[in-house]
């Protein structure tokens, strides 16, 4: 498979972008890919220039999104990979893996005259596996500190002013009672004692101790755990945003990239949808922790596997690889039916995993690998890019995670051995 295309560095594409009469944008669908394209759409929009978003799970999806027929002044941006169409494909494609693809956004973004919201940046850079303000995002973070919208506090990086629902459904940590609405206000009772909005500093520093300990302490957890929950405490809030911290926001936006991406594109575009992108987060967030309670798991050599009847397992392969895989790689394997992540989706009977590694090796070859050889195909150089698609196998692949969807004659030993053998 070719997912080469042309990968337009951000100066060339933007004469492309002012010149063309319409643009099309096709997302990745995780969180970094929903910030991206969020602010390459209200930088297009602040130039009037008339676009689309969509959002393709898998790479074959993107791919037929790109091929659809286009007039001769229309772009196409890809954020993500999709398969090389022809040798004259004119698409742009920010499709870095060791990157977050925010950061080409914002690159793309500031070249076209445009300044970019820095917490939607921001939270694109968490989403996709980065620490805000580090390294080429140091300048956003500063940006938005001297503009007010940020400030560093005690507590944990959840996406509400309430630390028991934030914490209780989040996937970026991973405790005893995660999941479990009552269970997290037990545990939290001794430093969470009335509303909200009337908690200071001590409370929140007693809180994220409490979840520190917790999710260190679990039974299960792993030496990951305490890296993970580091990355967790003392958050950059976000006093005059829907959501209370830039942690909690990419938490947010994962959820919708893998359930409901049209929410979650116009929540990157800064329409006011944040009430029902909560309902969508908790649901997600609860499924993936209710999901891993069951889960059956199995140790190889460099691998963690993690077998579940369903649930996001996207969201349960980042969980458990960051605190609970005693193996750098961890692989998820759904038996249910379906697509585990959208429960109005329309492909009962196939099955799906995910791939999430701590390791800073691509994933891209490992993921294209697995894919065709589940299809029973080899690699051409014949233009032939759809042949796992056709063959009922579609995969995609982000910073340091992938996913595959098959066709549900393909059972779990057939998964992992595949996956052993690629990695």
């Amino acid at each position: 498979m070719s997912t080469e295309g042309r990968v337009v560095e951000p100066a060339s594409a933007t004469g492309a972008l002012e010149s063309a009469g319409f643009v099309r944008v096709v997302a990745r669908a995780d969180g970094d890919g929903l910030a991206a394209s969020g602010l390459l759409a209200s930088a297009l929009e602040a130039g009037e220039t008339p676009f689309q978003v969509t959002v393709g799970r898998t790479v074959a999806e993107r791919t037929e999104r790109v091929r659809e027929p286009t007039s001769q002044d229309e772009v196409t941006v890809v954020v993500g990979t999709a398969d090389a169409t022809t040798a004259e494909d004119d698409r742009l494609q920010l499709a870095a893996t060791d990157r977050p693809a925010t950061l080409e956004a914002v690159d793309l973004v500031r070249e076209l005259g445009s300044t970019p919201d820095p917490v939607l940046a921001l939270a694109g850079v968490v989403a996709g596996g980065s620490e805000p303000g580090a390294g080429e995002s140091e300048w956003l973070l500063e940006t938005a500190r001297e503009r007010g919208l940020l400030e560093r506090r005690p507590g944990v990086a959840v996406p509400t002013a309430d630390p028991v629902d934030g914490v209780a459904h989040s996937t970026r940590l991973c405790a005893p009672w995660s999941g479990d609405l009552d269970a997290t206000r037990e545990a939290l009772s001794d430093a969470v004692d009335g509303e909200p909005d009337a908690l200071d500093a001590d409370d929140h520093r007693a809180i994220g101790s409490l979840v520190a300990l917790d999710a260190v302490g679990a039974g299960e957890a792993t030496d990951a755990a305490a890296e993970t929950i580091g990355r967790a405490l003392r958050p950059y809030a976000t006093p005059e945003h829907a959501f209370a911290t830039v942690g909690g926001f990419a938490d947010v936006l994962e959820a919708l990239a893998r359930t409901q991406p049209g929410t979650g594109t116009a929540l990157a575009m800064g329409h006011d949808v944040h009430e029902p992108a909560l309902e969508v987060w908790r649901e997600y967030g609860r499924r993936a922790h209710d999901a891993l309670a069951d889960a059956s798991t199995g140790r190889y050599d460099g691998l963690f596997v993690v077998g579940i009847d369903d649930g996001p397992v996207e969201a349960i392969a980042r969980v458990v690889a960051a605190s609970r895989s005693p193996e750098p790689t961890v692989l998820v394997v759904s038996e249910g039916d379906g697509p585990s992540g959208d429960r109005t989706g329309s492909d009962g009977g196939r099955g799906e995993a995910a791939i999430a590694t701590r390791e800073a090796t691509p994933l891209g070859a490992t993921l294209e690998g697995v894919a065709r050889e589940l299809a029973g195909t080899e690699s051409t150089t014949d233009g032939d890019d759809d042949l796992e698609a056709a063959a009922g196998v579609e995969y995609d692949v982000g910073h340091r995670r992938g996913y595959l969807r098959y066709d549900s004659d393909v059972d779990e030993s057939t998964i992992i051995a595949t996956v052993r053998e690629r990695l």
